[in-house]
């Protein structure tokens, strides 16, 4: 068997990392940068007043002082006059700072006029004018290579004169699910059938990484009939994403069709999701899971998830890791990492908190996991572990 480390190694050079692409900003949420963002302005781009209120000369307003009011400044003015000595401008916030002031009074420290206005306050050298640069200069590095852009990084981007970025471009995944004994929900169900959902769950999980997806659902077990439906899709892909058919069954329709063509397959030392496959076919990087959907949950977070996140540019690919305390004792298979779902709860008394496994290991308690927060992670030489053990917890 191949150890988890080792494979979750082969899925991720699989993958590589996926080329770069401009892209509008507005389509760019969720994307990683691949190239610095240099600024093309300053952040302000001029001297402006932080207030509303009045531009002054701080010598000329020493102290309460009634002056003329010799000028309107709105933001958005391009025509800014100069600022008289003995005179004030009365000026809005963002409004460009005209020359020859150096300080702003705020309007609540003034009786508000518009022909002459009187000031209750000394003003203050440098007071309430944000300074041309202060935030981000002309010509730096304002966003880095490897940034996940977030909406506060897309403002920075548009606010430093780019309509678009060069991000890594969003993988196009299909996703296929086999197994002749699957029906698409609403079609009723006759015994011995059951209704397809790996694709669901998969497809979901990959487009919450930022991809792009394309599902082939419940594909019968025959060879020939599997290749048909694939193949004329794989020319679009980046990936291929298969659930079923890769154990050692009389009907493992993705394994016959693909041992040969370029994909290994391998027992993993893992429960659940003990068999894996991976390779290119005709050139397209293929990852085969097995069929039962807790085995495929389980194998997207192993294998999958931080594999896809490292072709997208992320940097950050891992789920937090906690230490915690059992609160239910629990039993592994000697050589197997078994992954169990759990709910970890924080707690005052402990310093890494409690956790309890949710369902047993059996890799069809789908409803089991949709109850859990994260999964418990007990390495190939543990057999048993005790009440009050300490254990590793996988935050999902």
């Amino acid at each position: 068997m191949i150890s988890v480390d080792d494979y979750r190694d082969r899925v991720a050079a699989l993958l590589g990392t996926a080329p770069a692409t401009a892209m509008p900003l507005a389509a760019a949420a969720g994307l990683v940068l691949a190239e610095d963002v240099t600024a093309t302005v300053s952040l302000p781009p001029f001297d402006n007043s932080a207030m509303d209120g009045y531009a002054v000369r701080a010598t000329d307003v020493s102290g309460p002082v009634t002056l003329p009011v010799a000028d309107d400044i709105p933001a958005g003015r391009v025509d800014v006059r100069p600022l008289e000595p003995g005179t004030a401008h009365r000026i809005m916030t963002g409004a460009p700072l005209p020359p020859g002031a150096d300080a702003v009074v705020m309007v609540e420290d003034t009786d508000g006029g518009t022909s002459q206005v009187t000031i209750s306050v000394p003003a203050r050298e440098g007071a309430h004018i944000r300074r041309t640069g202060e935030d981000v200069v002309e010509g730096s590095v304002a966003l880095h290579a490897g940034t996940v852009l977030g909406h506060s990084q897309l403002g920075l981007a548009a606010a430093v004169g780019l309509a678009e970025v060069r991000v890594h471009r969003p993988l196009r995944v299909l996703v296929a699910s086999t197994g002749t004994e699957l029906i698409d929900a609403p079609a009723p169900l006759r015994h011995g059938q059951i209704y397809e959902s790996n694709s669901v769950m998969l497809a979901a999980a990959i487009r919450g990484l930022g991809c792009e997806v394309d599902v082939v659902r419940s594909v019968v077990d025959d060879v020939e009939e599997f290749r048909k439906v694939i193949e004329p899709k794989l020319a679009g892909a980046d990936l291929l994403v298969t659930s079923g058919g890769v154990s050692a069954g009389a009907y493992e329709v993705v394994k016959d069709a693909l041992t040969g063509q370029g994909v290994e397959f391998a027992k993993i030392a893992m429960q659940p999701g003990g068999p894996q496959g991976c390779g290119r076919w005709q050139g397209v990087p293929v990852v085969t899971l097995p069929g039962n959907p807790v085995s495929v949950l389980v194998s997207f977070e192993a294998f999958l998830r931080p594999a896809i996140l490292t072709a997208l540019g992320h940097t950050d690919v891992s789920r937090r890791r906690v230490r915690a305390r059992l609160n239910e004792e629990m039993s592994s298979p000697a050589g197997r990492r078994q992954y169990r779902r759990g709910v970890f709860t924080p707690s005052d008394r402990e310093v890494t908190g409690l956790v309890g496994p949710r369902g047993g290991p059996g890799s069809h308690l789908l409803g089991a996991f949709t109850q859990a927060n994260c999964l418990i992670v007990l390495p190939e030489d543990v057999t048993s572990v005790a009440v009050g053990d300490e254990v590793e917890v996988l935050l999902l």
